[in-house]
C-alpha cells in the first residue's frame, strides 16, 4: 500500500469513529435515555475540557520523546475502550466521565494526525498544500459514512425497517440497546485505526533542542510564545470563535430535525426519519469545498478563505432559523448543510496549513495542538456553556419545548459579530510564495 492510500485510510478512519456518534450525542442523551439539560448539558463539554490541555501535550510528547505514530495508535486503541464502556453506561454522570475520559484520549489525535500526515507527505516530496486536502478529503467521507450508519442501523425512527433489524440483532450480540450501536460502531473501527497505525512509517521526535535550550524550550511551552505576536494572537483567538460556532452545530443541529417529530403533521417527515443523513450532507458539501482549498488559498490568500468561512457561518445559522420540514423551509436546511462544507473547511483546514507555514520545526506538533485547543477546547466550552444558558433562559418555552428559529438567529448575528470583526483586527498580506514553501 503506497503512503497516499495509507494516509487516505488513516484519514477515513480518524473522522468515522467520531462521526458515528458527535452529531446524535444530543439526541442519544434527551431522547432516548431521557436525561434532562441539567444531567447530561456538562456531556457536551468534554470535547472542550480534553482538547484545552490534551492536543498540546500530545503535540509535545510527540516533539520530544515518542514517535507520532506510536502516540497516535495508542490513543486511539484507548479511546475504543471507552467508548465500548459507554454504551453499557445508563447513568448520565457516570457517562462524562467516561467520554471526557474517551475524549482526553481522542482529541490529540485530530492534530496528530494532522502532523502524521505533514510529515510523512514531505519526507517523500510531495507539496503538502495541493496532496493533503485530497487525502483529507476521505476524512469527510469516513464522517459522511459514519452518519449513514449511525442513522440506519442505530435509530428507532430509522426510516429503514431492515436496518432496524439488523441494528437490533447487532445490538443482541452486545446485550445492548439499538441506540448504543453508534459506540460500538465508532470503539470497533478506534482499535482497528489504533494498530494501523503501528505500522506506518517511523515519525520520530525532530529533538532539535540543544544543551542551552531553556526548561520551556524542553517541555515545549515555547509554542505559547506565539501569542507574543499580534498577527498569531488574534488567529488563535478568533480561532476560539469560531470553534464555539462550530460546537454550536455539533450540539444542536440533529436535535433541531428530531424536534420537529413533536408536531403530529410532521413525526413522519423526511427531516425526522432521514434527520442524521440530512445532516450528512454538511460533510458531502465538504468533500468539495476540501479539493478548492488549494486553489482559494493560494489565489486569495489565508485572510480572505477565513473571512469566507465566517460569513458561511452567517448563512449556515440564518438559512436554519428560516427552515422548515416541508417547501421552501427544507430546501434552506439543505442549503444550509451545503454552505456548512465552507463555513468548517475554509478556516479550519486552512487555518493548520497556516499554522504550518509559520511556525518553526520545533514546536510545529505543538503549535497544531495550540491550534486545536483553541478551536475544540476553549472554542467548545464557550459554544456550549454560553449556547446552554442562552436558550434554557431565554428560548425554552413553559413545556420545554424549543425556540428554534431565535435560537438560530442570535448565532447567526454572533458569526456576523466575528466576521466583522476578524474584518478589521486581522492583518495579513497575501504571498503566494509562502504557502509554496509548505512542501519542503
Amino acid at each position: 500500500m503506497n503512503l497516499k492510500l495509507r494516509l487516505t485510510f488513516l484519514s477515513f478512519l480518524q473522522f468515522f469513529v467520531w462521526g458515528a456518534w458527535l452529531t446524535t450525542l444530543g439526541t442519544y442523551g434527551f431522547s432516548y435515555k431521557q436525561w434532562s439539560g441539567a444531567e447530561f448539558g456538562a456531556v457536551f463539554s468534554t470535547l472542550g475540557i480534553a482538547s484545552i490541555f490534551m492536543p498540546a501535550l500530545m503535540g509535545i510528547i510527540a516533539d520530544k520523546w515518542v514517535n507520532a505514530e506510536k502516540l497516535y495508535g495508542t490513543l486511539h486503541i484507548l479511546y475504543g475502550i471507552t467508548l465500548f464502556l459507554l454504551a453499557r453506561t445508563d447513568d448520565p454522570t457516570t457517562f462524562f466521565w467516561i467520554l471526557l475520559i474517551g475524549m482526553c484520549f481522542y482529541m490529540p489525535t485530530l492534530s496528530l494526525s494532522n502532523s502524521v500526515s505533514y510529515k510523512l507527505l514531505k519526507d517523500s516530496h510531495y507539496d503538502v498544500v495541493k496532496v493533503f486536502p485530497k487525502i483529507r478529503v476521505w476524512g469527510t467521507i469516513g464522517f459522511i459514512a459514519a452518519m449513514w450508519c449511525t442513522n440506519i442501523f442505530s435509530d428507532e425512527r430509522s426510516f429503514s425497517e431492515t436496518g432496524i433489524s439488523i441494528g437490533n440483532t447487532f445490538a443482541n450480540i452486545f446485550g445492548n440497546s439499538l441506540n448504543a450501536n453508534q459506540f460500538y460502531f465508532a470503539g470497533i473501527f478506534a482499535v482497528v485505526l489504533g494498530i494501523f497505525a503501528f505500522f506506518l512509517p517511523k515519525c520520530p521526535p525532530p529533538r532539535l533542542m540543544g544543551k542551552e535550550s531553556t526548561l520551556a524550550q524542553k517541555l515545549g511551552l515555547d509554542a505559547f510564545k506565539l501569542f507574543k505576536e499580534k498577527k498569531m494572537a488574534l488567529f488563535f483567538i478568533f480561532s476560539m470563535f469560531l470553534g464555539a460556532a462550530l460546537q454550536l452545530t455539533n450540539m444542536y443541529g440533529d436535535t433541531f430535525l428530531k424536534d420537529f417529530g413533536n408536531v403530529a403533521a410532521f413525526k413522519d417527515s423526511a427531516v425526522v426519519q432521514y434527520s442524521t443523513m440530512i445532516i450528512s450532507i454538511s460533510q458531502i458539501s465538504e468533500t468539495l469545498f476540501i479539493l478548492a482549498i488549494p486553489f482559494f488559498l493560494y489565489k486569495f490568500g489565508i485572510k480572505k478563505v477565513m473571512l469566507i468561512s465566517m460569513f458561511a457561518w452567517v448563512l449556515r445559522f440564518g438559512f436554519f432559523s428560516l427552515g422548515g420540514p416541508e417547501g421552501f423551509g427544507l430546501v434552506l436546511i439543505i442549503f444550509s448543510n451545503i454552505i456548512y462544507g465552507m463555513a468548517f473547511d475554509f478556516f479550519n483546514i486552512s487555518g493548520s496549513l497556516f499554522v504550518e507555514s509559520t511556525t518553526d520545526s520545533k514546536i510545529r506538533s505543538s503549535a497544531q495542538g495550540l491550534f486545536m485547543m483553541m478551536t475544540n477546547g476553549f472554542g467548545a466550552i464557550l459554544g456550549s456553556a454560553a449556547s446552554g444558558w442562552l436558550i434554557s433562559t431565554y428560548y425554552t418555552t413553559v413545556d420545554g419545548g424549543k425556540m428554534w428559529p431565535d435560537i438560530w438567529l442570535v448565532f447567526a448575528v454572533y458569526a456576523l459579530i466575528v466576521a466583522l470583526a476578524f474584518a478589521l483586527m486581522f492583518k495579513h498580506k497575501h504571498d503566494p510564495a509562502r504557502m509554496a514553501q509548505i512542501k519542503h
